[in-house]
């Protein structure tokens, strides 16, 4: 399949900004640019019914959390709720930068999202990030009352190292005997660090996430390369995916990951797990949050708000 031309598009345009990729840059330079050229490509934010930034309990203090709630629901009514961990390499990304698409999925889903703001490396190496995301949705589901959510009715998810977060926790999950967990939604994961498939080397620089970029990421996220083996890190590495929740993956055509996360879904599947898994063939990595420069985007936040309406009804 060829490459989408609205992504063609947004390639062109950060080639022609002049901005540097993020392997070039500080973690903290690279926040402020994430931030800063995040607006171009958003859609315009739909409306909903309140927002609320609250904090759980954390392993090392406090995690902030952005709590959403869709239009027209009574207060009194506890919601279906998404646990959502934001992309980034686990370096980059914050409440800030995944606002539009929470708000997105709130909207058209009718659920209540939980967006967590877990620490970020390099100041808070693995396994910091996985803490806070399983932490923060044990919190969710141990506060449902306070928060207007049905615990009974709760979904993991995220795009990219959010994808990988939310993959570990329905393994973490599992493994603990709950929080029950009906559906893990899996945008473009990254599900094994500890090596580089076919669709690295065929994608490894022009579209959008670069394999040096993602070795810069996971550079500044581990403490040692041989943390890429464990199954916190990769979970495609897992002895087993047996017993796990249904599971949405999303992936992109020209994507460095996507390789790993059809195997991702190939191994939930074989292991007798429900799996939708579509892949966007056209597309680049990144591209769900940029519907307004992407109209498949769009067409990927409203899949993932079907499958949410249909798992947490």
């Amino acid at each position: 399949m060829a490459l989408d031309p609205q992504a063609a598009n947004v390639i062109d345009l950060v080639v022609k900004s002049g901005r540097p990729p993020y392997h070039q840059l500080s973690p903290k330079d690279a926040r402020q640019m994430f931030r800063d050229t995040r607006p171009a490509s958003t859609p315009p934010a739909p409306q909903i019914g309140g927002v609320r930034d609250l904090a759980a309990d954390g392993p090392v203090g406090s995690i902030p959390l952005r709590v959403y709630r869709p239009a027209g629901v009574p207060d009194s009514q506890r919601l279906g709720a998404l646990v959502f961990f934001h992309g980034g390499g686990w370096v980059i990304g914050d409440l800030e930068t995944h606002d539009v698409a929470c708000r997105q999925v709130t909207a058209a889903a009718g659920v209540s999202v939980i967006a967590v703001d877990y620490r970020l490396a390099p100041e808070h190496k693995f396994p910091a990030a996985v803490d806070d995301a399983w932490a923060a949705t044990r919190w969710a589901v141990a506060h449902a009352a306070e928060l207007g959510v049905d615990a009974g009715k709760l979904a993991v998810g995220g795009d990219s190292a959010g994808g990988n977060l939310a993959a570990v926790v329905a393994l973490m999950a599992r493994d603990a005997g709950g929080p029950a967990i009906a559906l893990q939604v899996l945008v473009y994961p990254v599900t094994d660090v500890g090596s580089e498939s076919k669709s690295y080397r065929d994608f490894a620089e022009g579209y959008m996430l670069t394999r040096d970029g993602m070795r810069w990421f996971t550079n500044h996220y581990l403490k040692s390369p041989a943390e890429a083996q464990d199954w916190r890190v990769s979970p495609l590495r897992a002895a087993s995916l047996a017993g796990l929740p249904p599971a949405l993956v999303i992936t992109a055509g020209f994507d460095p990951l996507r390789d790993e996360g059809a195997a991702y879904a190939g191994r939930l599947s074989d292991a007798g797990g429900r799996v939708d898994y579509i892949n966007y063939g056209g597309m680049v990595h990144g591209f769900m949050p940029m519907g307004k420069l992407i109209d498949t985007g769009n067409r990927a936040t409203s899949h993932v708000a079907a499958s949410l309406r249909e798992a947490l009804r």
